[in-house]
């Protein structure tokens, strides 16, 4: 199959091609026009999939449900915002839970689903600190142990490939070095670690910083804290929840200014919320959630912030639309960074001969009109 626009993401930059389709690959590029194309988007733009490493849920689905149905619903229902890749992200709850949760995942990606792919596990918690807990229910909080992660990861069957930690709970940075060792990314989040200790632990293997802005301590300029580590380490990756509510647009362009093209992630954390309307309530660890009016996700007894219900499409637009980020910045947090930070792109993140045909056809307006997952586009709704 061909298909072809004027505006092909490529090399940085929008140019006029066409891209062959095998397999489930990009088996060739050439410049637009050169032979009969399968469908012409004309000025329409093709960009790489989107990859969302940190969701916890969506539809009425969360991870820790361990619900194969709600996970495969998930999975098809993310293409129609323009995600082609992600990681189902857990939630901090009791060993049994995670343990079924991560089980479920595993179960789920050995045999067949449609939609975006599930490249494997982030592990949020329950390794965290209960001063940054936010949501995530405190009764459940342990210390980072690297026996029970083995555990968690025999259930998974080796898939859980992204763990958040508060580092400053890693004695000895036990945990770090054994995942840093096994493959599998540290990111450090719901932390109260100095810029120190930070420091430190990108220098025993943390590769990124969970949620930068949220679950630590605010930056003071004597204090550099985590906002401090992931503006200051620029080869660190850092995700940030682009939905306007978790940090205002002056906050995400502070960022990404700072952190330039190649390091910063964009991500979701999404609830099982996303796709219901305002006023819609559910439970998250427990804890009573309801869907405000800006899409935002708030604890009913307190009024904090639980997590979001952003779609990457509309993250995507905010970014550059709002914040005045360079597009490039923007696009890049969402297809080649988390593939980067992760260990995928030499198959995901970009638009080459060779890697996997996950692309997204967006509007003007950054609506998506239509997805190919390694080169299938049949359940993609034409709509955002």
């Amino acid at each position: 199959m061909w298909i072809q626009s004027r505006k092909i993401w490529i090399a940085d930059q929008f140019f006029p091609a066409a891209i062959e389709i095998k397999e489930g690959k990009i088996t060739e590029i050439l410049p637009y026009g050169d032979g009969p194309a399968d469908v012409d988007y004309g000025d329409l733009w093709i960009v790489p999939g989107f990859i969302d490493i940190h969701c916890h849920g969506g539809y009425g689905f969360d991870t820790n449900d361990a619900m194969e149905e709600g996970l495969r619903n998930w999975a098809g229902s993310l293409v129609r915002e323009g995600v082609t890749s992600f990681l189902p992200t857990t939630l901090t709850h009791s060993e049994d839970t995670l343990t079924r949760a991560v089980s479920n995942v595993a179960k789920v990606m050995s045999a067949s689903y449609e939609g975006a792919e599930i490249l494997g596990i982030h592990l949020e918690g329950p390794y965290l600190n209960r001063n940054y807990k936010g949501a995530q229910p405190e009764s459940y909080l342990a210390a980072p142990s690297v026996e029970q992660f083995r555990l968690y990861q025999e259930a998974a069957r080796g898939q859980i490939k992204y763990v958040t930690l508060a580092t400053e709970l890693d004695r000895d940075f036990a945990l770090t070095r054994y995942l840093t060792k096994h493959g599998v990314a540290v990111s450090i989040g719901h932390s109260g670690a100095t810029y120190e200790q930070a420091v430190m632990a990108y220098g025993h293997g943390a590769r990124s910083i969970t949620h930068v802005y949220n679950g630590m301590a605010p930056f003071h300029h004597r204090s550099n804290g985590l906002v401090g580590a992931a503006c200051r380490i620029r080869c660190m990756y850092g995700e940030v929840i682009c939905d306007g509510c978790h940090s205002t647009p002056a906050a995400l362009n502070n960022y990404f200014m700072c952190k330039g093209p190649d390091y910063s992630i964009m991500v979701s954390d999404s609830l099982m919320a996303k796709g219901s309307p305002s006023g819609s309530r559910f439970l998250f660890g427990g804890n009573e959630i309801e869907v405000q009016e800006d899409g935002s996700a708030h604890l009913t007894a307190s009024g904090a912030l639980a997590g979001s219900t952003l779609k990457l499409n509309e993250g995507l637009k905010l970014l550059v639309e709002e914040a005045m980020i360079p597009f490039h910045y923007a696009l890049n947090a969402c297809t080649i960074n988390p593939a980067r930070c992760i260990g995928i792109d030499d198959r995901k993140g970009s638009i080459r001969v060779g890697k996997d045909a996950d692309l997204v056809v967006l509007s003007k307006d950054y609506q998506v009109v239509q997805t190919y997952c390694k080169g299938d586009s049949s359940i993609c709704s034409m709509t955002s």
